[in-house]
């Protein structure tokens, strides 16, 4: 997706919330091929999202809100869609999009992006230069983008964290969600999703 080359991200426009207000899977597949931002004192970087996971709260055992757990750390889950939902997993911030409405805990995990820009702040933050690895997993991208634990509760339709649109992927495939093995029949649901071949998925 590289050669498709957009705008500045200064020049950006966040999606508006209606385009969060869908179904959460089809919501987990409309969010491959945006611009995840993140604006910082040190600059901005994005990357195309490639690979999500949905997480279809009550029912769905793999989710943090299964059975409506109602926590201070899943508190962000029952707010309207297009929320932001940080958690802290292994020392590691994993960021999720809020979806469906305001008591309905659904979300959707941005398990990898495709680096666009600021690309040499991302090798800085992680420590490496080789791209295909910068943001090849959840923890990952969200340490090259600058993405923390204050970005909690914030909406990606403003900034400093916003997507914004990018480029229509050409095939989309699907299949069942990654490091849930405890979840019961919820771990064979096929709920991730992402861009067919793309080379910066998620192992």
């Amino acid at each position: 997706m590289q050669g498709n080359k957009l705008e500045s991200i200064h020049e950006m426009t966040p999606l508006p919330i209606d385009f969060y207000q869908k179904p959460t899977l089809e919501l987990a597949k409309a969010l491959l091929g945006c611009l995840l931002i993140k604006e910082t004192p040190e600059g901005g970087a994005s990357g195309f999202i490639v690979e999500t996971e949905a997480y279809i709260g009550p029912e769905d055992r793999a989710a943090h809100s299964f059975m409506n757990r109602r926590t201070k750390r899943t508190e962000a889950m029952f707010s309207e869609a297009g929320t932001i939902y940080t958690y802290v997993m292994h020392t590691h911030t994993l960021v999720n999009v809020v979806s469906e409405g305001a008591g309905k805990p659904e979300a959707i995990l941005i398990r990898a992006v495709e680096p666009y820009s600021g690309i040499h702040l991302m090798q800085e933050r992680r420590g490496r230069t080789e791209l295909r690895s910068l943001t090849s997993g959840p923890g990952k991208l969200t340490k090259a983008l600058g993405i923390t634990m204050a970005d909690y509760g914030n909406n990606f339709t403003v900034p400093p964290l916003y997507i914004a649109s990018g480029i229509q992927p050409g095939s989309i495939s699907s299949g069942p969600r990654i490091g849930i093995q405890n979840s019961g029949e919820a771990k064979d649901y096929p709920w991730r999703f992402w861009i067919t071949g793309n080379p910066f998925l998620s192992r």
